[in-house]
């Protein structure tokens, strides 16, 4: 098996990078091949006896999507894209990046023809969705996003819809909630702090909280976020049905439950590392964000969240910091 990854060099791209390479194969099939792309280029995976390419790209620009499919990947995971906060801040390169590369990729799958067609499995978000909400949003509630960036989300999902049901390729996107706790450095995302208040004080850091701690929000690990993707490459078109965009599951809870659960894990002087700073634009795009969903179809079709907060600190503790924590 073949498999082009988009975005590889991103976190939840490493992750599900390193997942396969370790499970080495996918649905049954060896996997004999690994295309790897990113803005910068990804590093080759250790352990990984097959080819591997990795290629620095520019989703939209001119050639590029013909040059990622020029050798057919069976599958392709398409993660790429410019996060939430800066895609609102930075509206052309939003819409260029996230429609423009997405609908490039596609376009290439459909250029080649001849029979072929991959499993497109690509990354959405909750943020397709707009106020006002009810209780908890289902699969079927209406697309009308309050952000440019859910916008794209929403665009290039029913993008998606239309390529597969012309059988250009089998599609299925997954709308994932809050990955949390992302490792590394805080990125421009405006649902980074979720990560931020958890990170930075594990670390022995400061960390800021720019809403209120009332604000509730479900989050997934970057290790059920590798799961999730992995799990949707197996999906049968049977299964699916005519609605292939789906919504995750994940933990629902508010701000305030978060820093329960770390000073349960971490102790009180580890949260007193979180300081308050309200920033008027992340509380904005937050606000017009769904915060619990009714993932049942996604939950009967296999995918399995994390049962508690507690549990998704424990894997970042345990797969990020070598289970230690800052004193």
């Amino acid at each position: 098996m073949h498999i082009l990854l988009t975005g590889a060099a991103g976190m939840i791209g490493r992750k599900l990078t390193a997942r396969l390479v370790k499970n080495g194969e996918l649905n049954g099939q060896p996997i004999e091949r690994l295309t790897l792309t990113d803005i910068v280029a990804p590093e080759k995976p250790a352990g990984f006896f097959g080819k591997v390419e990795t290629i620095a790209a520019d989703m939209p620009a001119p050639g590029i999507g013909q040059k990622l499919v020029a050798h057919r990947p069976d599958t392709i995971f398409h993660l790429a894209g410019v996060v939430s906060a800066e895609a609102e801040l930075e509206f052309e390169k939003g819409y260029r990046v996230n429609l423009d590369g997405t609908r490039a990729l596609l376009d290439a799958v459909r250029a080649i023809g001849d029979g072929y067609r991959p499993r497109v499995i690509y990354t959405s978000s909750c943020a397709v969705f707009g106020a006002p909400f009810p209780l908890a949003i289902p699969d079927e509630f209406h697309l009308t996003p309050l952000t440019s960036y859910g916008t794209q989300k929403a665009m290039c999902e029913l993008l998606l819809a239309d390529y597969t049901r012309r059988g250009i390729l089998d599609g299925v996107g997954l709308r994932l909630p809050a990955i949390c706790v992302r490792p590394g450095k805080p990125n421009k995302a405006a649902s980074g702090f979720f990560s931020g208040i958890i990170r930075e004080p594990l670390a022995g850091k400061e960390a800021l909280l720019p809403v209120p701690e009332a604000t509730l929000h479900t989050h997934a690990s970057p290790r059920a976020a590798a799961s999730y993707l992995i799990h949707a490459a197996g999906l049968t078109r049977e299964q699916l049905g005519a609605r292939i965009n789906l919504t995750m599951p994940g933990v629902c809870c508010t701000v305030a439950e978060q820093i329960e659960a770390l000073r349960r894990i971490a102790g009180d002087a580890v949260t007193a590392r979180i300081r308050r700073e309200p920033d008027e634009l992340v509380a904005r795009i937050v606000a017009g964000w769904p915060h619990r969903f009714d993932a049942r179809r996604a939950l009967a079709l296999g995918f399995r969240p994390e049962k508690t907060f507690d549990e998704i600190i424990r894997i970042h503790i345990e797969e990020d910091l070598g289970g230690k924590i800052a004193a």
